[in-house]
């Protein structure tokens, strides 16, 4: 049942674009948020040339070889990815029922995956970044060392949560669009 879904689906090369639009989108927002003062600041300033500040835009795009480790960009990598296909499944269930879905199973596992995924994106030096910027807004930033995975829990759970949301997608799209007949 999945592998046909997903090849009726991607068969359509905008869906495909759809799941490197989207997947780019997370991987920008979680390279360039921690490092959003910095990119500000050169951004804006007036003694760089524009091509000096594009090179500082796209070198920030390589800190997932030096900031991350090997496991937590690899989750990032997959989290991206597994993202863009539940917004490409999404987008081609919603196109061919011509209406919102009422299924409660695939808005919560959808939303439901991204925040825990977004939660649980971080490099080796800091854990979990998004959330420990989150937390030590209340004070509470520690509690994330007394976790056993330091924050790397929230990824585990972002990743079940999207496959999870894939496959009820992809099991939607599979289903017929007409009720079965009763006998």
């Amino acid at each position: 049942m999945f592998i046909p879904v997903l090849k009726r689906v991607f068969r359509h090369v905008r869906y495909r674009w759809v799941v490197v639009g989207v997947a780019f989108l997370v991987l920008s927002a979680a390279l360039l948020l921690p490092n959003w003062s910095v990119l500000w600041q050169i951004l804006t300033s007036n003694s760089l040339s524009l091509l000096t500040k594009l090179e500082f835009f796209i070198s920030l795009y390589a800190s997932i070889t030096t900031n991350f480790t090997m496991l937590s960009a690899g989750y990032l990598l997959l989290i991206s990815f597994l993202f863009g296909v539940n917004v490409a499944l999404l987008t081609f269930y919603i196109r061919r029922r011509q209406e919102m879905t009422n299924s409660k199973h695939i808005h919560i596992a959808s939303i439901g995956g991204f925040v825990s995924a977004f939660l649980g994106i971080g490099c080796a030096a800091c854990g979990s970044v998004v959330l420990t910027a989150v937390f030590s807004l209340f004070g509470a930033g520690s509690l994330i060392a007394l976790l056993p995975l330091h924050g790397v829990e929230f990824a585990f759970i972002g990743l079940i949560s999207l496959l999870l949301s894939v496959y009820y997608i992809a099991k939607r799209v599979s289903d017929p669009l007409v009720c079965p007949a009763k006998l």
